[in-house]
């Protein structure tokens, strides 16, 4: 089930209040707030709600959202069909007002969470200089296109000795998890194995000889490089390492899922930091940013578990909804233009959608 809720008048229709008491902005929110709590969000369903997305985050719980997948305003395309893409005067505008969702992503991105944030290569540096306040940015992923223009079609005929810098080809993705303020490099994981195993006055050391885990480093072995965040334990070690845990006093370890950041890739599908997923081909309607669900869905995939939410904040047409619905994931979706909320509703098999004119009308 796919529900879409129009960002005022549809939660009216839920809760019951009169238009005069929704005018109350923090009302407002709580009772956002109260839908994502409250609405059965069981197998394969998913949100969308219509607004400006930065205000929207404000109503997201803490460390709920498994994975950020999303696609914000280029800002150096100047697209003027993509909103916001030319509201920015300067490079600096745009990057403080992307800081402002790097604050709210932090805060409900679960623990063990991931990021996935489009952007063009012009601006990639720059992003990843602000990001890397707030997460680690484990990997910038060329996402390259074989039927693009540049490849073949019209673009043969352009004239490259008129050009003045490489053609840019491909898209970049900065994949990020979160991270421990105070040490950039430490995962929430290798923080908590530190406060667990000193809370039984255990050595790296001693941890390491209990649980097998000798890695090839002195010092710790492998325990020293999970709680740097160097590496991360397998299920099998996690286990032991619970086990001898929990043995030694410390309660409420978490199970696996909870505290890991899921990574699920093989030789079968993309490994690698650079993508190759065919652009979505012209159609009639198409959005101007439209990302393909087979490159979505490998993102999810490879990042969250079946049952997971994921959050796009800038929807669009809601390729994200489809894919984390194809997957078994469930997903909030923040969208500002009423054309592609509709366009979603259409789009997306047993989307509820509220028309905020019509209801009225009605």
């Amino acid at each position: 089930m796919f529900q879409c809720y129009n960002y005022s008048f549809d939660l009216l229709l839920k809760l019951r209040v009169t238009w005069r008491e929704y005018m109350d902005t923090d009302r407002m929110f709580t009772d956002i707030k109260q839908i994502f709590y409250n609405i059965d969000i069981g197998s394969k369903t998913s949100v969308i709600v219509k607004g400006d997305s930065i205000d929207l985050l404000k109503s997201v719980p803490n460390h709920s959202v498994a994975l950020i997948l999303t696609d914000p305003p280029y800002h150096s395309t100047k697209k003027k069909n993509i909103v916001g893409d030319t509201s920015f005067s300067n490079d600096t505008d745009f990057i403080k007002w992307l800081s402002r969702y790097a604050v709210e992503w932090k805060r409900v991105l679960k623990h063990n969470g991931s990021v996935f944030c489009f952007c063009s290569t012009a601006m990639s540096a720059q992003l990843q200089m602000m990001f890397c306040e707030y997460f680690n940015i484990l990997s910038e992923i060329t996402w390259t296109k074989p039927n693009a223009p540049g490849y073949d079609g019209w673009k043969q005929k352009m004239k490259k000795e008129n050009l003045r810098q490489w053609y840019p080809h491909s898209e970049k993705i900065l994949f990020m998890e979160n991270a421990e303020s105070g040490n950039l490099f430490n995962s929430y994981f290798g923080s908590q194995l530190s406060v667990w195993r000193k809370s039984v006055n255990m050595s790296t050391i001693k941890l390491a000889e209990l649980t097998g885990a000798y890695g090839r480093v002195n010092h710790g072995g492998a325990v020293a490089n999970w709680e740097a965040g160097r590496n991360i334990p397998n299920r099998e070690q996690y286990r032991k390492i619970k086990s001898v845990l929990t043995e030694a006093g410390v309660m409420g370890i978490p199970d696996y899922e909870d505290i890991i950041r899921p990574f699920n890739v093989n030789k079968d599908v993309e490994f690698t930091d650079v993508w190759t997923f065919e652009n979505v081909r012209q159609y009639k309607g198409k959005h101007p940013a439209e990302k393909p669900v087979e490159l979505l869905k490998h993102a999810i995939s490879a990042t969250t578990y079946e049952g997971d939410i994921v959050l796009d904040c800038f929807a669009g047409s809601g390729s994200t909804g489809v894919a984390s619905f194809e997957l078994g994931r469930k997903s909030i979706l923040f969208e500002i233009e009423n054309k592609w909320c509709n366009y979603a509703s259409d789009k997306i098999h047993g989307i509820e959608y509220f028309d905020l004119n019509k209801a009225r009308e009605s």
